[in-house]
């Protein structure tokens, strides 16, 4: 298995990304709001995961493929 050196800030993004893109996907099934509130924030939160997904997904793979090599102690 290959390991990757993330630092806490880019962890901290995908994760950010992640929870923003699960909260979308529930906002779109919830029936807490009015079907009007839910769809938009639903979809905002969905979009946003996905667009900064992206780019995030893109770092985490070319530090993958430039063979970034863990530091070994």
């Amino acid at each position: 298995m290959k390991e990757i050196r993330l630092t806490l800030p880019q962890l901290s993004l995908l994760a950010g990304t992640r929870a923003a893109l699960g909260g979308g996907v529930a906002l779109l099934f919830a029936d807490r709001l009015s079907n009007r509130q839910r769809m938009t924030a639903g979809w905002l939160l969905f979009l946003a995961g996905v667009v900064s997904t992206i780019p995030l997904g893109r770092l985490v793979l070319d530090k993958r493929r430039s063979g970034d090599s863990p530091c070994r102690d």
